[in-house]
């Protein structure tokens, strides 16, 4: 007798914003493995088309909904058409890239640009998350998911405004969930420490690889080297402490996050 396997997210339509992006497409494969029926946003169609075939091949569903997060009157209609489509939503998960600015010190970086992650990502985070939340709060409760990094709490140089938007997001999203509580909406991240197999990791990666004449293998040692696993946390196990928190196996977390460091931060 064969046992089914239980999928954490069966059934439930979930909005991932960004998911043309490494990590946003990560975490919209992974909900879909778990049985959600997944609307993929972003801005570009081709990479959101992308995700969608990977995901119908290996069985999932998937439909391509693109939109600008930075636009709130385009967020609130494309929620509308959504909702139209598969009725209250019931998890999002926010991936939009923040249009980072690394690689200076703060000493030699103009003021607009170490702004830009911060604003940036404030102003996807509030037109998503306060409608989302609206939404969630007045049909029957949710689950709001984002992400963050290590600099959030642990300032390293060069950085940019990076880690100032980290810390702004994880605060935003606290306040979001102590004030949308009561009305069943859980709001939850996941803290990375930058996944090695992410497109723009890998390639800051292979450049001190090559200044060093090593292989990548070698520099992914060397950052692993003082986290108690020895490794730097890959994207699908960022994904999976996604839809942990997305699932009701966490229906007693909110205003809080899962540390998918590794170790590389202790709580």
């Amino acid at each position: 007798m064969t046992r089914e396997v239980s999928m954490l997210l069966r059934d439930k339509a979930a909005i991932v914003y960004g998911a043309s992006g490494a990590v946003g497409g990560a975490v919209a494969k992974a909900y879909a493995r778990e049985g959600a029926r997944v609307f993929l946003a972003a801005r570009g169609m081709a990479g959101l088309n992308a995700v969608a075939e990977e995901i119908r091949a290996a069985g999932g569903h998937a439909e391509v909904l693109p939109v600008d997060a930075k636009d709130k009157a385009a967020v609130d209609a494309h929620l509308a058409d959504v909702v139209a489509k598969a009725g209250p939503i019931k998890v999002m998960f926010n991936g939009v890239s923040w249009d980072d600015t690394q690689g200076e010190l703060l000493t030699n970086m103009r003021f607009d640009r170490m702004l830009t992650p911060v604003t940036h990502a404030l102003t996807t985070w509030f037109h998503t998350g306060t409608a989302v939340a609206r939404h969630m709060g007045e049909n029957g409760g949710g689950v709001i998911v984002g992400i963050t990094a290590n600099v959030a709490r642990w300032p390293v140089p060069y950085v940019g405004g990076f880690g100032v938007a980290c810390a702004a997001v994880e605060n935003y999203l606290r306040q979001l969930g102590m004030e949308n509580g009561p009305q069943g909406v859980r709001v939850c991240w996941v803290r990375s420490p930058g996944s090695p197999d992410a497109p723009g990791v890998r390639e800051a990666w292979q450049l001190r690889a090559n200044e060093l004449g090593v292989t990548f293998e070698e520099v992914h040692r060397e950052f692993a080297k003082d986290t108690p696993l020895r490794r730097v946390t890959a994207l699908a196990q960022v994904a999976d402490a996604a839809v942990l928190l997305s699932s009701d196996l966490a229906a007693g977390m909110t205003a809080t996050l899962a540390n998918a460091t590794g170790g590389a931060q202790v709580d």
